[in-house]
């Protein structure tokens, strides 16, 4: 009979981070797990997730699995007869090792019920397949593996070895868990998981609701929860709940939340029945930069700090309580009570900070190791300064605000803030270098040159910035393509892909005209000899263009595209998007594809039988008449891609080309290059060298070829 069937793991408290995905692993585990044992055709499920439990809704599961048909490749039909006609004893060995002797007596085309022998072909060959029918699996059966692998296979950030009550058994998992509840309609499905045997005993909120909550049927999981247990248990439920009380309370403060997503879906994951309530904190505190205070307070106490009308802190803030009071001022007042000290620290970290000089800070970078083959931060600081230095004056920009600004950056890792914060590097350094006094364009470079920490994030505003931020992510690219510490598959310790990605934003998208190979070639030069580093620069190279190429996709363009531009490797990746769009509008001329074709053409012709070096086209040879009329149309085409070349115009370069067509296609059709006169093969090849050269200026239009 077909029913809802509900499933729950109750737990310790779960680690909140990994909540939302935990319940969506969980969920999708033993739904696939049902599905694979044929007892989900339609996978309708809620899934569910507090703070110590996982669980999963079916709305319909039946209690058997449907009789699959299993056709099983047994051997080839020259095998499986033998001389006779009948089975082989290859075959009657392999029915034996199955528990099927009998049915080797009706070899070739009988049927023993639901068993039967089918011969296909497959190829020039023919093979014996054994069709059978597989019985339906009892969904008790199905339920305890299906949830076996969907525990086994939970992203658990870090598994805990736990005994059961009896102290011999022990367990591994993310929390110790307590409850095992399936039910199946009204009916406890007879499983186990994790040393605990189901039953139908559900838990509610520590405090507010009833500690055992008996369940009649799985449909009435969601609602005794919430009226007797006093919890809700949908995450997205809990998580809306919040975010509606949270907007609500601060519209009546007359302020903003600022970005609280991430926030949001940690606080869900720690409350079972939500209350929002708010609090505050002395406003003397608000002299400390804010992004101290908003850090403390999110990251440590998870509270939502509130914002005025143009950004800035405030003094308030909200709480999201697990606990529904009349009267919250016990809750406030302690939750106020408990932030103060966290203010206390970040403000005399701040203090204590501005004491001392950035500038003096420097040299305590030489005590704190970068990477055993590559020195300290300090010397890293040096190379970073000399390569900021370089591509400044690259850009015409301020060099010596580059340099002071990469040779102060790292300098507030050994401050008392970011040591309490690191999450505050960058940004303590811009506000420490103002009350230094240093130029705006260096303090504003030493926050910027993290930038993009990550992907969609902020990118540097200024060429000075630009400057120390490129020079920051090549060297640490260069060093470590130096000594081989590259990515491999998953994993990238060093975060090389996204330095990459980062270095192509800042390229590309701030318009920067800095060729690609002369970057790569300063960022190995600032390294000392001494080092031993390898020469990678074409490994990083490729590296960086590989990281182009999913930049490039997710911005829309398709594979071809991309292979158009990106195989000939441009020095000047901040035209690439330009060229990528000049590609785009010419595959959508009618005479694309049959030029396409044509470059395909010429470039296997060129690769098997290039001109011999020193060879000169001359119009002499030019004999046929459709290779003089390819000729005249190619100089006036050529000439009008060449002056839209020159101007930056990619897309009007390959139109000015595409009235080549007629001509090209003529060539092809009635001339011959490949012929016996080695002057004349000579002249032809050259000839459409010529046409190769003026069609793939910034990218390979064979590529579009199908």
């Amino acid at each position: 009979m077909n029913k809802p069937l509900l499933v729950e793991l109750f737990t310790e408290e779960l680690p909140p981070k990994a909540l939302k995905k935990l319940g969506e692993a969980f969920a999708s585990g033993i739904a696939t797990g049902l599905r694979q044992r044929g007892l989900l055709d339609r996978d309708d499920r809620t899934v569910y997730a507090t703070p110590r439990r996982l669980a999963v809704l079916f709305a319909t599961v039946p209690d058997k699995g449907a009789d699959r048909p299993v056709e099983e490749k047994l051997m080839p039909l020259a095998v499986a007869r033998g001389v006779d006609g009948n089975a082989s004893p290859a075959l009657e060995k392999k029915l034996a090792a199955a528990g099927r002797t009998a049915l080797a007596k009706l070899f070739p085309d009988g049927r023993d019920g639901a068993d039967a022998f089918v011969v296909k072909k497959e190829g020039k060959a023919e093979f014996v397949y054994l069709q059978t029918l597989a019985l339906g699996q009892p969904l008790a059966r199905a339920l305890e593996e299906a949830l076996a692998e969907a525990i086994e296979k939970l992203p658990i950030p870090k598994v805990m070895t736990y005994q059961l009550p009896d102290g011999i058994t022990t367990v591994k998992f993310v929390r110790p868990v307590h409850g095992l509840v399936a039910l199946h309609g009204s009916e406890v499905v007879a499983v186990s998981a994790l040393g605990l045997n189901a039953g139908r005993v559900t838990h509610g909120h520590r405090f507010l609701g009833q500690a055992d909550i008996e369940l009649d049927a799985a449909t009435g999981y969601e609602a005794a929860l919430k009226d007797a247990g006093k919890v809700i248990a949908s995450f997205e439920q809990r998580r809306g709940l919040i975010e509606s009380q949270l907007l609500a309370k601060a519209k009546e403060l007359d302020a903003g939340l600022g970005d609280y997503g991430t926030l949001l879906d940690e606080v869900t994951a720690l409350v079972e029945w939500p209350v929002v309530y708010a609090a505050g904190f002395d406003p003397a505190f608000l002299e400390v930069p804010q992004e101290c205070l908003i850090l403390t307070m999110r990251t440590n106490q998870k509270y939502f700090p509130l914002f005025d009308a143009s950004g800035k802190l405030t003094h308030r803030f909200l709480i999201v309580s697990n606990m529904q009071v009349a009267d919250p001022i016990n809750i406030v007042s302690g939750n106020q009570r408990v932030v103060r000290p966290r203010l206390e620290d970040a403000r005399f970290f701040y203090n204590q900070d501005r004491k001392e000089r950035l500038e003096t800070r420097v040299p305590r970078l030489g005590k704190v190791v970068y990477h055993n083959r590559l020195g300290t931060q300090l010397e890293r600081v040096g190379r970073v300064q000399l390569l900021a230095g370089k591509i400044a004056r690259a850009l015409g920009t301020d060099a010596a605000q580059a340099e002071r600004a990469a040779w102060l950056a790292k300098a507030d890792l050994v401050t008392g803030m970011v040591g309490e914060f690191p999450e505050l590097q960058g940004i303590m350094g811009r506000y420490y270098a103002r009350h230094d006094g240093e130029p705006e364009a260096v303090a504003d470079a030493i926050a910027e040159h993290y930038q993009p920490r990550f992907a969609g994030d902020r990118l540097p505003e200024h060429p000075v910035s630009c400057a120390v931020a490129l020079a920051d992510k090549l060297e640490t690219l260069a060093g470590l393509f130096g000594i081989g510490q590259l990515p491999t598959g998953d994993r990238d310790p060093f975060a090389l892909r996204r330095h990459a990605l980062g270095v192509i934003r800042i390229l590309i998208e701030r318009g920067l005209p800095l060729k690609l190979d002369a970057l790569v070639g300063d960022a190995f030069s600032v390294f000392a000899k001494e080092l031993k580093l390898a020469d990678a620069r074409a490994d990083l190279e490729t590296f960086v263009f590989e990281r182009m190429r999913g930049y490039f996709a997710e911005a829309g363009y398709s594979t071809q595209e991309i292979d158009a531009v990106l195989s000939m490797r441009p020095a000047l990746i901040h035209k690439i998007p330009l060229q990528l769009t000049a590609v785009r509008a010419f595959a959508a001329l009618p005479e694309a594809a049959s030029l396409a074709a044509a470059n395909k053409r010429i470039k296997n012709i060129i690769g098997k039988s290039a001109p011999s070096a020193g060879d000169v086209f001359s119009e002499k040879h030019l004999q046929a008449k459709e290779e003089s009329e390819l000729y005249k149309a190619f100089m006036a085409a050529d000439t009008k891609a060449n002056t839209a070349y020159e101007a930056g115009q990619f897309t009007e370069t390959l139109q000015a080309l595409a009235v080549l067509k007629p001509a090209v296609d003529a060539f092809f059709d009635k001339v011959m290059v490949n012929v016996e006169d080695p002057a004349l093969r000579s002249n032809r090849l050259l000839l459409l060298m010529k046409l190769e050269n003026a069609f793939n200026r910034f990218a390979d239009i064979s590529k579009l070829a199908a």
